[in-house]
């Protein structure tokens, strides 16, 4: 039952809200959980957790469960077909986590809620959010089943069609085509391509993520136009030999679920506006290309969490501007990455030489190497 008042109401229960509440919690600040599902998804469509996510998830107790449910990728491989045109170690990494942890969002949701129930709280379901109305001391939220819920501060942490901001007016920055479509599945496959690596294949149809997780399962995510709803093995399969390696062409053995998901390169014009505060996906949406989005919630979360503790032990509330400040900025530049490394595989061929000496240029160079280690494992974006 949703209580009639509460300090902080984080609406959503994917990985952002659960970490919001579980840093809240660990600062001896309950908040209240809800979520418009019945219960969590099963599929989910993020499956790396980079090592800047994992130092902050160190903090709130999550990181070494997680790592026990995940498998370590220890490089990262941009790769034309058969040729490896960049190889990125992480081995190098200025962190405990030298590598990238394969693992699946639901796994990261699972471990995330189990944090926040031993720490006191619990997500509510399922109550859908209709209704928000701010004033100087804080918002009356509305739901579906005519509930009310007084709140000092909302956090919106409800995906990319946010509740939370489109009632808040806050302005969703980006263009208005329909999106750039992406097919993923996880499948079983026989194949030669190393289990500890990641490999990106860049192809005039656009890019194939190719990402190994626990139990013999891969992770494939491609721009596909028109992708379909629900794709079978031979498109699959299709897929891979479309984009994939040639001399020992991979096959399909099993496909575990398939689907399909449109993103638009969008940032919120404000991650802030009086009670209500944005995080995640929530604030921003980008390629899944680097696998940074589910990462770059996660930090907001946490960063978040932190400050709105601060401000309800007696802490000035311009603090939230801060929080504000800092984390646009971020999302601004890491969806600009993303589409970058989108832009990469999409290269025209006159192009495709070039773009190909310079990777295999940058592979020679350790330094190079060393930069886009620590960008992709969200290193750059740390506290100096």
């Amino acid at each position: 039952m949703l209580p009639e008042r509460t300090d902080v109401l984080v609406v959503g229960a994917g990985p952002t809200g659960l970490a919001v509440a579980a840093t809240l919690a660990g600062h001896g600040v309950e908040a209240t959980v809800v979520d418009r599902l019945a219960r969590p998804p099963v599929t989910s469509r993020a499956a790396v957790v980079h090592a800047h996510t994992l130092d902050v998830l160190e903090r709130i107790g999550a990181a070494a469960p997680l790592v026990a449910r995940g498998i370590p990728s220890t490089r990262f491989t941009v790769r034309d077909r058969d040729r490896v045109l960049l190889s990125v170690p992480f081995r190098t990494l200025p962190s405990p986590y030298r590598y990238a942890l394969m693992v699946s969002q639901t796994e990261t949701e699972a471990v995330l809620a189990e944090r926040l129930a031993a720490r006191g709280g619990r997500v509510l379901r399922p109550y859908e959010m209709t209704g928000l109305t701010p004033d100087g001391d804080g918002a009356t939220v509305r739901f579906a089943g005519g509930e009310t819920v007084r709140a000092r501060w909302v956090v919106g942490a409800d995906g990319m069609h946010s509740r939370v901001r489109e009632l808040a007016g806050i302005r969703f920055g980006g263009p208005a085509d329909p999106g750039e479509s992406f097919l993923l599945a996880d499948v079983r496959v026989e194949s030669a391509l190393p289990r500890d690596q990641v490999a990106l294949f860049l192809a005039g149809q656009g890019p194939l993520v190719w990402a190994p997780l626990p139990d013999g399962v891969v992770r494939l995510v491609a721009t596909v136009p028109d992708a379909p709803r629900d794709p079978d093995a031979a498109r699959l399969q299709a897929l891979l030999d479309e984009r994939g390696p040639v001399r020992r062409p991979d096959r399909v053995t099993e496909l575990l679920w398939g689907s399909r998901f449109r993103i638009h390169h969008r940032v919120a014009e404000t991650f802030r506006a009086g009670p209500v505060l944005l995080a995640g996906d929530s604030a921003h949406v980008h390629s899944p290309a680097g696998g940074q989005g589910m990462n770059l919630g996660i930090c907001d979360a946490v960063a978040l969490g932190d400050t709105l503790a601060e401000v309800l032990a007696g802490r000035p509330d311009t603090l939230l501007d801060g929080y504000a400040a800092a984390r646009r900025p971020l999302a601004e530049e890491v969806a600009g990455f993303a589409d970058r490394l989108t832009r990469l595989a999409t290269v025209p061929a006159a192009g495709r030489p070039l773009r190909d000496l310079l990777l295999r240029g940058a592979s020679l160079l350790p330094p190079a190497r060393h930069r886009v280690a620590l960008r992709l494992a969200g290193l750059t974006h740390r506290p100096g």
